[in-house]
């Protein structure tokens, strides 16, 4: 981590900027990833535990690489985030061996008959037996990220400039390429994706109905 990187802040105008995440940002970085969770839609309908969804694909993110977690901040709080990690091997690991465990304790694991799971029961599972998938297509693409912003602010050009703030602090630490893995059924985060210079990876061991897009740094 570099000193100057946290407390970064950027104008994005309108009211709104882009800043660090600190600890204090955690529950309004699961509000958002639940607001966002349904492949871009509300998902509060279809989960009983409003926090797990955050705690497996937000929160982490700012724990383990707090210069590269950010929060879009306006005159109502956060509205949205861009997190990322320069390693996606070692963030896996960290998360499968430090991250999960702890959060699991917390929960009860639902067991593995997926007839029986009911709201976030999903997403208990996920945590008691985190998965990565590490594809060799993605070798030359080792960083990833996610963004996700409230209906309410997404067309206003917030996310293009966080997402271009991510991927300029992920290439200044080194890292050749970027990745971010994503629903097929999202399709306005695909175009969005290949607006702002991502385009879709194929052929290789990418599986079949998984989705990638990948950007050169």
């Amino acid at each position: 981590m570099r000193e100057g990187d946290i407390g970064m802040d950027v104008d994005l105008g309108d009211g709104y900027r882009l800043r660090n995440a600190t600890e204090a940002d955690r529950p309004a970085l699961e509000m958002v990833c639940l607001k966002t969770g349904d492949s871009g839609k509300d998902a509060t309908a279809r989960e009983d535990d409003p926090r797990l969804l955050g705690l497996i694909y937000a929160v982490p993110y700012q724990v383990f690489a707090p210069e590269f977690a950010f929060v879009i901040d306006g005159p109502d709080g956060v509205v949205g985030y861009v997190l990322g990690v320069s390693d996606t091997e070692a963030y896996d690991k960290w998360a499968t061996e430090e991250w999960f465990p702890e959060v699991a304790r917390t929960l009860d694991d639902p067991g593995p008959d997926k007839a029986k799971w009911q709201g976030s029961d999903w997403a208990r599972r996920a945590i008691h037996y985190p998965s990565f998938t590490h594809l060799e297509a993605l070798r030359p693409y080792p960083a990833h990220g996610h963004i996700d912003l409230l209906e309410t602010v997404q067309g206003r050009g917030f996310g293009r400039k966080a997402l271009d703030h991510l991927t300029a602090a992920i290439a200044a630490s080194g890292a050749k390429g970027l990745h971010l893995a994503v629903s097929p059924t999202n399709t306005g985060a695909l175009a969005f994706y290949e607006r702002v210079g991502f385009r879709r990876l194929t052929g290789g061991d990418v599986p079949r109905g998984a989705v990638y897009m990948v950007k050169e740094l």
